[in-house]
């Protein structure tokens, strides 16, 4: 059998060699693993504007490690706009805020509360306003159930699942009118 020339072995050996030097591969290197490596893909959308782009959001352990475009998306094509792939960072950021801070009427300074205090205040005054404002018949007595003293402004971090709910929950089991979504916001 004729011997290789030199070039050839050296190809054949690319992976342990770089011309007549052997890789500095250490082994922390050569047991590196993909981030996402076992994670489960999860598909979502994209929580900013109202194009709807896919995406994967990758869960290992419970803990969410790594979001991206999804490739199979007609829409996307596994690409993001700068702000969607920084979407992660809404996850992971030391910086975001974890409580309610809340000020008093009258106050000039602000308090932290905990998220189960203000959901809490939020449905005594969301209540308490739709007691207040309740309205049966209107000015020809025809049945209306409905209040107009509450609103909803919704924007572009809610998809059409979420859409739906609020109309129904808002309108059906609240009786409020002014309900209104703006995708770019």
């Amino acid at each position: 059998m004729p011997r290789l020339p030199a070039v050839a072995r050296n190809v054949r050996n690319l992976r342990t060699y770089v011309g007549r030097v052997p890789n500095p591969i250490t082994d922390s290197t050569r047991n590196a693993q993909a981030r996402i490596r076992g994670a489960d893909a999860t598909v979502s959308v994209c929580p900013y504007c109202a194009v709807g782009c896919s995406q994967l959001v990758y869960v290992k352990n419970g803990r969410i490690v790594d979001i991206e475009g999804n490739y199979d998306s007609p829409i996307n094509g596994g690409t993001l706009c700068p702000k969607g792939s920084a979407t992660y960072a809404l996850i992971e950021n030391p910086l975001r805020l974890t409580t309610v801070k809340y000020r008093a009427p009258y106050s000039d300074h602000w308090v932290e509360k905990p998220l189960d205090w203000a959901m809490e205040r939020i449905a005594e005054r969301v209540k308490q306003t739709r007691d207040a404002t309740w309205q049966q018949r209107d000015a020809e007595g025809r049945l209306v159930n409905h209040t107009l003293g509450i609103g909803h402004f919704g924007g572009a971090t809610l998809d059409n699942e979420e859409n739906y709910l609020i109309k129904k929950l808002f309108t059906a089991g609240l009786g409020i009118v002014c309900i209104e979504n703006q995708a770019r916001i």
